[in-house]
Protein backbone atom coordinates (compact mmCIF):
# COMPACT_ATOMS: atom_id res chain seq x y z
CA UNK A 1 0.00 0.00 0.00
CA UNK A 2 1.43 3.35 -1.04
CA UNK A 3 -1.55 5.51 -0.06
CA UNK A 4 -4.07 5.19 2.77
CA UNK A 5 -7.58 5.96 1.53
CA UNK A 6 -9.63 7.42 4.36
CA UNK A 7 -13.27 8.17 5.08
CA UNK A 8 -14.42 10.44 7.91
CA UNK A 9 -17.80 9.67 9.48
CA UNK A 10 -19.25 12.78 11.08
CA UNK A 11 -18.39 16.28 9.85
CA UNK A 12 -18.70 18.20 13.10
CA UNK A 13 -16.06 20.29 14.83
CA UNK A 14 -13.66 17.50 15.82
CA UNK A 15 -13.55 16.30 12.22
CA UNK A 16 -13.23 19.82 10.81
CA UNK A 17 -10.55 21.02 13.22
CA UNK A 18 -8.54 17.85 13.86
CA UNK A 19 -9.15 14.78 11.72
CA UNK A 20 -9.67 16.25 8.26
CA UNK A 21 -6.89 18.88 8.25
CA UNK A 22 -4.42 16.44 9.81
CA UNK A 23 -5.25 13.75 7.26
CA UNK A 24 -4.87 16.37 4.52
CA UNK A 25 -1.43 17.30 5.85
CA UNK A 26 -0.22 13.68 5.85
CA UNK A 27 1.41 12.87 2.50
CA UNK A 28 0.53 9.18 2.82
CA UNK A 29 -3.21 9.82 3.05
CA UNK A 30 -5.96 10.56 0.56
CA UNK A 31 -9.36 11.64 1.92
CA UNK A 32 -11.79 9.87 -0.38
CA UNK A 33 -15.12 10.13 1.47
CA UNK A 34 -16.95 11.97 4.23
CA UNK A 35 -20.33 11.29 5.82
CA UNK A 36 -22.83 13.36 7.76
CA UNK A 37 -26.57 13.08 8.32
CA UNK A 38 -26.88 16.77 7.43
CA UNK A 39 -26.60 16.73 3.61
CA UNK A 40 -25.34 20.31 3.32
CA UNK A 41 -22.62 19.67 5.88
CA UNK A 42 -21.47 16.52 4.11
CA UNK A 43 -21.41 18.23 0.70
CA UNK A 44 -19.56 21.30 1.95
CA UNK A 45 -16.92 19.13 3.58
CA UNK A 46 -16.62 16.81 0.58
CA UNK A 47 -16.16 19.76 -1.76
CA UNK A 48 -13.39 21.16 0.41
CA UNK A 49 -11.39 17.92 0.30
CA UNK A 50 -12.37 16.72 -3.18
CA UNK A 51 -14.08 13.70 -1.64
CA UNK A 52 -17.37 11.85 -2.10
CA UNK A 53 -20.24 12.88 0.21
CA UNK A 54 -22.39 10.28 1.99
CA UNK A 55 -25.36 10.75 4.32
CA UNK A 56 -25.50 7.12 5.46
CA UNK A 57 -22.42 5.62 7.09
CA UNK A 58 -23.40 2.14 5.90
CA UNK A 59 -23.11 3.31 2.30
CA UNK A 60 -19.67 4.74 3.01
CA UNK A 61 -18.55 1.49 4.62
CA UNK A 62 -19.69 -0.45 1.57
CA UNK A 63 -17.15 1.45 -0.54
CA UNK A 64 -14.27 -1.00 -1.10
CA UNK A 65 -12.04 1.92 -2.05
CA UNK A 66 -11.77 2.97 1.62
CA UNK A 67 -9.02 1.50 3.82
CA UNK A 68 -9.66 3.31 7.11
CA UNK A 69 -12.21 5.56 8.79
CA UNK A 70 -12.40 8.10 11.57
CA UNK A 71 -15.52 7.87 13.72
CA UNK A 72 -16.38 11.42 14.82
CA UNK A 73 -19.93 10.97 16.10
CA UNK A 74 -21.95 11.33 19.31
CA UNK A 75 -20.72 8.97 22.02
CA UNK A 76 -23.65 6.54 21.74
CA UNK A 77 -22.78 5.88 18.09
CA UNK A 78 -19.09 5.15 18.61
CA UNK A 79 -19.50 1.44 19.25
CA UNK A 80 -22.09 0.47 16.61
CA UNK A 81 -20.41 2.44 13.83
CA UNK A 82 -16.90 1.30 14.81
CA UNK A 83 -17.97 -2.35 14.92
CA UNK A 84 -19.68 -2.03 11.54
CA UNK A 85 -16.56 -0.42 10.08
CA UNK A 86 -14.27 -3.14 11.43
CA UNK A 87 -16.55 -5.85 10.07
CA UNK A 88 -16.44 -4.05 6.71
CA UNK A 89 -12.66 -4.45 6.72
CA UNK A 90 -11.68 -0.90 7.68
CA UNK A 91 -9.10 0.25 10.20
CA UNK A 92 -10.78 2.58 12.72
CA UNK A 93 -9.74 5.69 14.62
CA UNK A 94 -12.54 6.37 17.10
CA UNK A 95 -12.99 9.53 19.10
CA UNK A 96 -13.11 9.42 22.89
CA UNK A 97 -14.76 8.24 25.04
CA UNK A 98 -14.69 5.09 22.96
CA UNK A 99 -18.12 3.87 24.07
CA UNK A 100 -20.90 4.37 26.62
CA UNK A 101 -20.39 1.06 28.46
CA UNK A 102 -17.60 -1.35 29.26
CA UNK A 103 -19.37 -4.07 27.29
CA UNK A 104 -19.56 -1.89 24.19
CA UNK A 105 -15.84 -1.13 24.50
CA UNK A 106 -15.02 -4.83 24.76
CA UNK A 107 -17.24 -5.58 21.76
CA UNK A 108 -15.22 -3.04 19.76
CA UNK A 109 -11.95 -4.65 20.84
CA UNK A 110 -13.28 -8.12 19.95
CA UNK A 111 -14.46 -6.89 16.54
CA UNK A 112 -11.03 -5.46 15.76
CA UNK A 113 -9.34 -8.71 16.72
CA UNK A 114 -11.77 -10.78 14.66
CA UNK A 115 -11.31 -8.55 11.62
CA UNK A 116 -7.55 -8.30 11.97
CA UNK A 117 -7.83 -4.52 11.75
CA UNK A 118 -6.39 -1.70 13.81
CA UNK A 119 -8.57 0.08 16.38
CA UNK A 120 -7.16 3.27 17.89
CA UNK A 121 -8.81 5.71 20.32
CA UNK A 122 -8.16 9.44 19.94
CA UNK A 123 -6.71 10.33 23.35
CA UNK A 124 -4.60 13.22 22.11
CA UNK A 125 -3.24 14.37 25.50
CA UNK A 126 -0.61 11.64 25.32
CA UNK A 127 0.98 13.36 22.32
CA UNK A 128 1.05 16.93 23.66
CA UNK A 129 4.74 18.00 23.75
CA UNK A 130 4.42 19.21 27.35
CA UNK A 131 3.14 15.83 28.46
CA UNK A 132 5.79 13.96 26.49
CA UNK A 133 8.48 16.11 28.15
CA UNK A 134 6.93 15.62 31.59
CA UNK A 135 7.03 11.86 31.18
CA UNK A 136 10.66 12.07 30.06
CA UNK A 137 11.52 13.96 33.26
CA UNK A 138 9.68 11.41 35.40
CA UNK A 139 11.61 8.63 33.65
CA UNK A 140 14.90 10.33 34.53
CA UNK A 141 14.24 9.50 38.18
CA UNK A 142 15.32 12.94 39.44
CA UNK A 143 11.92 13.56 41.02
CA UNK A 144 11.49 10.10 42.45
CA UNK A 145 8.03 8.63 42.77
CA UNK A 146 4.85 10.64 42.30
CA UNK A 147 3.10 10.79 45.67
CA UNK A 148 0.08 12.98 44.95
CA UNK A 149 -1.29 14.92 41.98
CA UNK A 150 -4.05 17.20 40.78
CA UNK A 151 -5.18 17.44 37.20
CA UNK A 152 -7.91 19.50 35.58
CA UNK A 153 -9.48 20.19 32.22
CA UNK A 154 -11.93 23.07 32.12
CA UNK A 155 -13.38 25.43 29.53
CA UNK A 156 -16.56 27.36 28.88
CA UNK A 157 -18.50 24.45 27.45
CA UNK A 158 -19.08 22.66 24.13
CA UNK A 159 -21.54 25.27 22.86
CA UNK A 160 -18.50 27.35 21.92
CA UNK A 161 -16.90 24.41 20.10
CA UNK A 162 -19.62 22.16 18.73
CA UNK A 163 -20.91 22.86 15.24
CA UNK A 164 -24.45 22.74 16.67
CA UNK A 165 -23.77 25.20 19.49
CA UNK A 166 -26.15 25.07 22.46
CA UNK A 167 -28.30 22.50 20.62
CA UNK A 168 -25.42 20.03 20.50
CA UNK A 169 -25.71 16.35 21.36
CA UNK A 170 -23.10 17.02 24.08
CA UNK A 171 -25.92 18.18 26.37
CA UNK A 172 -28.22 15.17 25.84
CA UNK A 173 -27.68 12.15 28.10
CA UNK A 174 -29.23 9.70 25.62
CA UNK A 175 -26.50 10.54 23.10
CA UNK A 176 -23.58 11.58 25.31
CA UNK A 177 -24.14 9.52 28.52
CA UNK A 178 -21.84 11.96 30.34
CA UNK A 179 -21.10 15.66 30.08
CA UNK A 180 -17.87 17.28 31.22
CA UNK A 181 -16.48 13.94 32.38
CA UNK A 182 -16.92 12.35 28.97
CA UNK A 183 -15.75 15.41 27.08
CA UNK A 184 -12.83 16.44 29.31
CA UNK A 185 -12.44 14.15 32.32
CA UNK A 186 -11.73 11.07 30.22
CA UNK A 187 -8.77 12.92 28.71
CA UNK A 188 -7.26 13.43 32.15
CA UNK A 189 -8.00 9.92 33.34
CA UNK A 190 -6.14 8.63 30.30
CA UNK A 191 -3.32 11.12 30.79
CA UNK A 192 -2.68 10.12 34.40
CA UNK A 193 -2.67 6.42 33.56
CA UNK A 194 -0.16 7.04 30.76
CA UNK A 195 1.96 9.67 32.50
CA UNK A 196 2.39 7.73 35.73
CA UNK A 197 2.45 4.33 33.98
CA UNK A 198 0.00 3.24 36.63
CA UNK A 199 -3.62 2.17 36.91
CA UNK A 200 -6.46 3.88 38.73
CA UNK A 201 -7.92 1.40 41.21
CA UNK A 202 -10.63 3.42 42.96
CA UNK A 203 -12.67 6.53 42.27
CA UNK A 204 -14.78 8.88 44.37
CA UNK A 205 -16.78 11.59 42.62
CA UNK A 206 -19.18 14.46 42.99
CA UNK A 207 -20.92 15.63 39.82
CA UNK A 208 -23.38 18.45 39.29
CA UNK A 209 -25.07 20.62 36.69
CA UNK A 210 -24.40 24.16 37.86
CA UNK A 211 -24.96 26.29 34.78
CA UNK A 212 -25.79 24.51 31.52
CA UNK A 213 -29.16 23.52 30.13
CA UNK A 214 -29.29 19.80 29.44
CA UNK A 215 -29.41 16.35 31.01
CA UNK A 216 -25.71 15.79 31.75
CA UNK A 217 -23.29 17.19 34.32
CA UNK A 218 -21.26 20.31 33.62
CA UNK A 219 -18.87 19.85 36.57
CA UNK A 220 -17.16 16.91 38.22
CA UNK A 221 -14.64 16.63 41.05
CA UNK A 222 -13.03 13.22 41.57
CA UNK A 223 -10.53 11.61 43.90
CA UNK A 224 -8.35 8.88 42.42
CA UNK A 225 -6.22 6.18 44.02
CA UNK A 226 -3.50 4.57 41.92
CA UNK A 227 -2.28 0.99 42.13
CA UNK A 228 1.12 2.16 43.42
CA UNK A 229 -0.54 4.13 46.23
CA UNK A 230 -0.38 7.63 44.73
CA UNK A 231 -3.45 9.78 45.37
CA UNK A 232 -4.86 12.61 43.32
CA UNK A 233 -7.77 14.74 42.23
CA UNK A 234 -9.30 15.11 38.79
CA UNK A 235 -11.68 17.93 37.92
CA UNK A 236 -13.60 18.52 34.72
CA UNK A 237 -15.68 21.62 34.08
CA UNK A 238 -17.71 23.34 31.40
CA UNK A 239 -18.01 26.54 33.47
CA UNK A 240 -14.50 27.98 33.21
CA UNK A 241 -14.92 31.63 32.21
CA UNK A 242 -12.85 32.89 30.44
CA UNK A 243 -10.36 30.64 28.68
CA UNK A 244 -9.27 27.14 29.61
CA UNK A 245 -7.35 25.25 32.27
CA UNK A 246 -5.59 22.11 31.06
CA UNK A 247 -3.03 21.75 33.83
CA UNK A 248 -1.52 18.96 35.86
CA UNK A 249 0.59 19.18 39.03
CA UNK A 250 2.71 16.32 40.34
CA UNK A 251 4.00 16.27 43.92
CA UNK A 252 6.93 13.89 44.05
CA UNK A 253 9.53 12.56 46.48
CA UNK A 254 12.15 15.09 45.39
CA UNK A 255 10.23 17.98 43.94
CA UNK A 256 7.14 19.35 42.25
CA UNK A 257 6.26 19.46 38.54
CA UNK A 258 3.76 21.90 37.05
CA UNK A 259 2.45 21.13 33.54
CA UNK A 260 0.43 23.55 31.44
CA UNK A 261 -0.01 26.18 34.14
CA UNK A 262 2.41 28.86 32.85
CA UNK A 263 1.94 30.73 29.53
CA UNK A 264 5.67 30.74 28.74
CA UNK A 265 6.99 27.51 30.21
CA UNK A 266 4.69 24.53 29.84
CA UNK A 267 6.79 22.35 32.16
CA UNK A 268 8.26 23.78 35.37
CA UNK A 269 10.08 21.60 37.89
CA UNK A 270 11.07 22.75 41.37
CA UNK A 271 13.58 20.36 42.94
CA UNK A 272 14.04 19.89 46.67
CA UNK A 273 17.62 21.20 46.42
CA UNK A 274 16.27 24.63 45.46
CA UNK A 275 16.96 24.45 41.72
CA UNK A 276 14.29 24.98 39.07
CA UNK A 277 14.00 23.82 35.47
CA UNK A 278 11.70 25.65 33.06
CA UNK A 279 10.93 24.14 29.66
CA UNK A 280 9.18 25.78 26.70
CA UNK A 281 7.65 22.91 24.73
CA UNK A 282 5.12 24.99 22.82
CA UNK A 283 1.65 25.77 24.08
CA UNK A 284 -0.85 23.00 24.77
CA UNK A 285 -3.65 23.09 22.20
CA UNK A 286 -6.90 24.84 23.08
CA UNK A 287 -10.24 25.03 21.31
CA UNK A 288 -9.34 28.51 20.14
CA UNK A 289 -5.75 27.69 19.16
CA UNK A 290 -5.50 24.28 17.56
CA UNK A 291 -2.17 22.55 17.05
CA UNK A 292 -1.39 19.25 15.37
CA UNK A 293 -2.60 16.57 17.76
CA UNK A 294 -0.26 13.75 16.70
CA UNK A 295 -3.19 11.31 16.73
CA UNK A 296 -3.67 11.11 12.97
CA UNK A 297 0.04 10.67 12.25
CA UNK A 298 0.24 7.86 14.82
CA UNK A 299 -2.83 6.13 13.36
CA UNK A 300 -1.47 6.31 9.82
CA UNK A 301 2.02 5.19 10.79
CA UNK A 302 0.70 2.24 12.79
CA UNK A 303 -1.27 1.04 9.75
CA UNK A 304 1.69 1.36 7.38
CA UNK A 305 4.04 -0.25 9.90
CA UNK A 306 1.55 -3.05 10.60
CA UNK A 307 1.95 -2.53 14.34
CA UNK A 308 -0.31 -1.83 17.28
CA UNK A 309 -1.05 1.86 17.77
CA UNK A 310 0.03 3.82 20.85
CA UNK A 311 -3.60 3.90 22.04
CA UNK A 312 -5.25 0.56 21.24
CA UNK A 313 -8.78 -0.31 22.23
CA UNK A 314 -7.83 -1.78 25.60
CA UNK A 315 -6.30 1.58 26.61
CA UNK A 316 -9.45 3.43 25.63
CA UNK A 317 -11.53 0.91 27.60
CA UNK A 318 -9.42 1.31 30.75
CA UNK A 319 -9.81 5.10 30.64
CA UNK A 320 -13.54 4.84 29.91
CA UNK A 321 -13.99 2.61 32.96
CA UNK A 322 -12.62 5.39 35.19
CA UNK A 323 -15.39 7.68 33.93
CA UNK A 324 -18.06 5.02 34.38
CA UNK A 325 -16.78 4.46 37.94
CA UNK A 326 -17.01 8.20 38.62
CA UNK A 327 -20.66 8.21 37.50
CA UNK A 328 -21.39 5.22 39.72
CA UNK A 329 -19.64 6.86 42.65
CA UNK A 330 -21.64 10.06 42.28
CA UNK A 331 -24.93 8.16 41.96
CA UNK A 332 -24.30 5.92 44.99
CA UNK A 333 -22.20 8.24 47.19
CA UNK A 334 -19.60 5.48 47.53
CA UNK A 335 -15.98 4.88 46.56
CA UNK A 336 -15.98 2.62 43.51
CA UNK A 337 -13.19 0.11 43.03
CA UNK A 338 -11.95 -0.80 39.56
Amino acid sequence: MTELRVGVIGCGSIARHRHLPEYADNHRVKIVAVCDVVPERAKETADKYDAVAFNDYKALLADQNIDAVSVCLPNNLHAPVTIAALRAGKHVLCEKPMAVSSKEAQDMIDAAQAAGKLLMIGHNQRFAPAHVKAKEILHSGKLGAVLTFRTTFSHGGPEGWSIDGAQSWFFRKEEALVGAMGDLGVHKADLMRWLLEDEIVSVGAHIATLEKEGTVEDNAVCTLAMRTGALGTLTASWTHHPGEDNSTHLYCEHGVMHIGSDPLYQVIVHYEDGTTDRVDTGAIATNDKQTTSGVIDEFVDAIFSERESAIPGREGKASLEVILAALQSAETSTIVKL
